[in-house]
């Protein structure tokens, strides 16, 4: 039986989406990843490209709202940023995780700057889920 993981950031545009697309590429096997955002405001661009330089597709993905999941038990409830953290609703059974990551999404610059700070985001969340989430 797998696991059920719920990411969480405020606008499940690009932390959580990364999150769930790694998460579900890396340790699909053995975990099944959602994301959702306290106040969703759709799928940033950047993060799908980022994603897709790795060969994960998230470009199906959209940003989802809290709401949609109520109900549903979850092993893990992995807030990404301090905001979500704050704003958690309790969900049943669940062990919460707290793991702040900057959001590329609010990054000021060119276009080049800001895919290499999404690229920098991706990598950092990749290494914390491997860290956390591959051990047996």
């Amino acid at each position: 039986m797998k696991k059920r993981v719920l990411f969480l950031c405020t606008h499940n545009s690009a932390r959580s989406q990364m999150a769930e697309g790694l998460l579900n590429h890396l340790f699909g096997d053995r975990y099944e990843a959602y994301s959702a955002g306290t106040n969703p405001s759709g799928v940033n661009p950047l993060a799908v490209e980022v994603m897709r330089e790795i060969g994960i597709d998230i470009s199906r993905q959209r940003s989802k709202s809290l709401e949609e999941f109520e109900g549903m038990k979850f092993d893990y409830v992995v807030t990404l940023c301090d905001g979500a953290k704050e704003e958690c609703p309790y969900f049943p059974g669940k062990r919460h995780i707290h793991r702040s990551f900057p959001d590329p999404s609010s990054f000021e610059g060119s276009y080049e700057e800001k895919l290499e700070l999404f690229r920098r985001v991706r990598d950092d969340i990749r290494r914390w889920i491997e860290e956390t989430f591959g051990k047996g």
